[in-house]
């Protein structure tokens, strides 16, 4: 047995080296390895976001609020560099998107809300979460969550039959013929969860040489050596069925074996490995492991025929999984395992209400207090979720921000009941989790791709604001040169101008564009010459497609009594909210509003009101040439003569008259030249009207005011040859969650208060005596009240609590 001792490394997330062998092979490996782990981290830095919702399930008219945490993949910290995250509402039969939320993040906090109208469907749906940069790697990068949409009545569409899937997974990847290893395996039914089994292992003369039987959620594990030459298979039983013939895996004649034992000591993990070569019967290996994708060991061994056996610290490894790796003399990936660290170094967090029973609509306080592992106050961000226990049933050991960072977005696949491994009440949860870390795949990368000699360059960049992208064409062929472009972004709160340039394929870009709601634009080419040919296409956001799930989730721990209730409650509140906006309308139908609105003065015009109004309309201004055919026949009075450039006007036989535009008196000819596209409205004075303009209007005053002199003009919508107007989504603003207050009688108070989501507090904090105070009002039924809150420190410690009180 070669025992190794770990050397500590000053770093915030103390990275373990371990050295087996101090050999030149050794000494070239372990910084090889480290640098390509390092390199393809620096390009493809994680991110991970997680989501708080505030309840497990939902009806139809209901909120489903959320809360957003983005944090640096590998250490966790909340300083992840994206400010803009993307939330889908996804309906997992038809895949379709039906509902998307631009959250902004401020140090990677955010939050947001859904109306579930009764306009979707409903059924089962995904909740989906990403940011730009997300998108360069596979879906399963993504926060995912499934919950269930009800339209009050009870129902589903899932009827899981009695089929059952089970799957056997050798330790380290493969079963090797002689070779003393251990088989996990893993049964789940046609939702995904688990069932319990149990089964044979038969040789080719149908000998029985193994038992097993599942011990948590379908899972188990059992001894196995295959025997040279031997063929197995395998008879499985789960309850109420018969036994049926289900796949083994193939043995090979030869191969590695890498066995792990996380369990037996706290301070270190023990690692064999084991080789079959017909050729070679000693050679180097190295085992390196990693977490999160940032080095944790490595080292190099001596492999001989007995094998090679080595003791692992394990104190100074991060809490989460850690992936070893054994890999040949050739530097070739040949074996894999993961394995769990659990230090118990999460935030500890408690809720404790003031009291532990309560009246209805009477005012409750709740205090949070956040501590480290070893009992200090934490500053720390949290969500606060209150919900009626008698109509919302909490799903048995849900996600949470802990078992997600750690557990879940680490892993391939469903992760079921994922808190059950972080629950010191469950005394078998540490075996129970090496059993899954035998059954769940790797999701993060690939050897392959780290160890490649280049790196692709990403697709998706980081976003810190909103981009403005596209490609202009002269026609529909591809601009021969650079361009230059004005762009006019404008909406209730903002006007600015800005210059982009094209490349010169006639791409263009415009990054980091922050606002709400959205932004019209208008594009147009700067340089003089043929600015008309140009044409535009802007690349609209696309959201990652999703497919359709072919098993929808379904909340089947949810009782059917309780479910009814909630179901009836949320109709009732329904029904009242209708109510409320019916009368709303009628009233509104039956006011009878006197007196003038009070008009906002045009500052281009000097006088009060003008003895002839014309207000050009597409239809007028389609049929003239210029201004004073629009006139003309149009304004008792007013008389024009000739066309064109040489048509002239006078108002009641007298001279000429003032022209003015936008306010300033311009010659004719500049009004004859005016598109008659680009005017507003033309007013006339006459006579006494015109003398505010004193001598010069004494023949009379034609006023023109443009498009372009109101200083409400909107250009977006302005249809110019060569002239793009479109407009782009911006963030979407959360709504204010509704906490009545009880405290006085308001006329509202009469209305029955039966909401099953009491209060939600996506934004609290806690101080630096790592205590967070909120108060709200109960509702109306007698009840068990539901307290869960998620926690995290700026560092990356997630933390998680509940507490319950009554109303009675």
């Amino acid at each position: 047995m070669l025992s190794c001792k770990a050397l500590r490394t000053h770093t915030p997330v103390l990275l373990l080296l371990m050295m087996l062998s101090v050999t030149s092979g050794a000494q070239d490996f372990t910084p090889f390895v480290s640098e390509k782990l390092s390199s393809y981290r620096s390009k493809f830095p994680p991110e991970k976001v997680y989501l708080h919702m505030d309840k497990p399930y939902y009806a139809t008219g209901d909120t489903l609020w959320f809360k957003a945490y983005l944090v640096e993949g590998a250490i966790h910290s909340a300083d992840s560099a994206s400010t803009v995250l993307y939330v889908d509402l996804i309906h997992q039969k038809t895949g379709k998107n039906v509902g998307i939320r631009r959250v902004p993040l401020n140090g990677g906090l955010g939050h947001g809300s859904f109306t579930l109208a009764d306009s979707i469907p409903k059924g089962a749906y995904t909740i989906r979460a990403y940011t730009n940069w997300m998108r360069n790697f596979s879906e399963e990068y993504m926060f995912h969550r499934a919950f269930y949409l009800f339209d009050n009545v009870e129902n589903s569409s899932v009827n899981p039959s009695n089929n059952t899937e089970i799957t056997f997974f050798p330790e380290s990847g493969q079963l090797v013929e002689g070779l003393n290893t251990r088989i996990a395996f893993k049964a789940i039914d046609e939702t995904g969860r688990g069932v319990q089994v149990k089964g044979f292992v038969f040789n080719q003369d149908n000998d029985t040489v193994s038992a097993f039987k599942s011990e948590h959620l379908g899972m188990g594990r059992f001894p196995f050596t295959p025997k040279p030459g031997e063929k197995y298979h395998v008879l499985v039983k789960t309850e109420g069925a018969d036994y049926k013939n289900v796949p083994f895996p193939v043995v090979q004649e030869s191969g590695f074996i890498l066995i792990v034992d996380n369990i037996s000591s706290p301070s270190k993990m023990r690692v064999v490995v084991y080789n079959k070569d017909q050729h070679v019967s000693e050679k180097s290996v190295h085992i390196v492991g990693h977490s999160r994708g940032i080095i944790a060991f490595a080292g190099k061994g001596k492999l001989t025929a007995k094998g090679l056996m080595m003791a692992i610290p394990t104190v100074d490894l991060p809490d989460g999984i850690t992936h070893l790796t054994l890999f040949d003399d050739q530097n070739k990936p040949v074996a894999e395992r993961l394995v769990f660290i659990d230090h118990n170094r999460s935030l500890k967090v408690k809720v404790t209400p003031s009291k532990t029973a309560y009246r209805p609509r009477e005012k409750t306080t709740v205090e949070i207090m956040v501590t480290d592992s070893v009992g200090k106050p934490v500053e720390a961000n949290l969500s606060v979720s209150v919900t009626d226990a008698g109509q919302i049933a909490q799903q048995p050991n849900d996600m949470s921000i802990v078992s997600y960072l750690l557990l879940s977005s680490d892993l391939k696949g469903l992760v079921e009941q994922p808190s059950y491994y972080f629950d010191p009440a469950n005394t078998e949860r540490k075996i129970h989790l090496d059993y899954l870390m035998m059954t769940q795949g790797w999701r993060r990368f690939r050897w392959q791709d780290v160890m490649a000699d280049s790196i692709a360059a990403p697709k998706h960049f980081i976003e810190q604001g909103f981009t403005l992208a596209g490609e202009v064409k002269r026609g529909n062929r591809k601009i021969a040169d650079k361009t230059m472009l004005s762009v006019f972004l404008t909406n209730d709160s903002l006007k600015t101008f800005m210059t982009a340039e094209t490349d010169e394929s006639g791409i263009f870009r415009l990054d980091n564009l922050a606002f709400d709601d959205s932004l019209n634009v208008r594009l147009q080419g700067m340089n003089k010459k043929n600015t008309e040919s140009l044409t535009f296409n802007l690349f609209p956001f696309q959201a990652p497609k999703a497919l359709p799930v072919q098993v929808p989730f379904y909340p089947v721990t949810v009782e059917s009594e309780l479910l009814s209730a909630s179901l009836k409650r949320a109709e009732e509140y329904q029904e009242i909210e209708r109510k409320i906006r019916l009368s709303r309308e009628k009233l509104l139908q039956a006011v009878t509003i006197k007196g003038k609105r009070e008009v906002e003065r045009d500052s281009r015009k000097l006088y009060s009101h003008a003895d002839a109004s014309i207000k050009i309309t597409p239809q007028l201004a389609g049929g003239a040439m210029s201004v004073l055919d629009i006139l003309g026949g149009r304004v008792a009075g007013v008389r024009v003569t000739g066309s064109g450039m040489n048509a002239s006007v006078s108002i009641r036989n007298g001279g000429e008259p003032l022209f003015v535009m936008d306010g300033m008196p311009v010659d004719k000819d500049m009004i004859l030249n005016l598109s008659v596209f680009d005017v507003e409205s033309i007013d006339v004075l006459k006579g006494g009207s015109a003398a505010i303009y004193g001598g010069r209007g004494g023949n009379g005053v034609i006023s023109v005011l443009t498009k372009r002199g109101n200083a409400n003009y909107d250009y977006s919508q302005e249809i110019v040859p060569g002239v793009f107007t479109s407009s782009l989504a911006g963030f979407d603003r959360p709504r204010e969650f509704y906490a009545p207050k009880y405290d006085t009688k308001r006329q509202n108070d009469a209305r029955p208060d039966y909401r099953s989501t009491v209060y939600w507090a996506p934004q609290l904090k806690t101080g630096k005596d790592g205590i967070a105070r909120f108060e709200y009002y109960n509702t109306d039924p007698a009840t068990t009240i539901d307290i869960r809150t998620e926690v995290l420190s700026p560092a990356g410690e997630p933390g998680f609590a509940r507490s319950v009180y009554v109303v009675q």
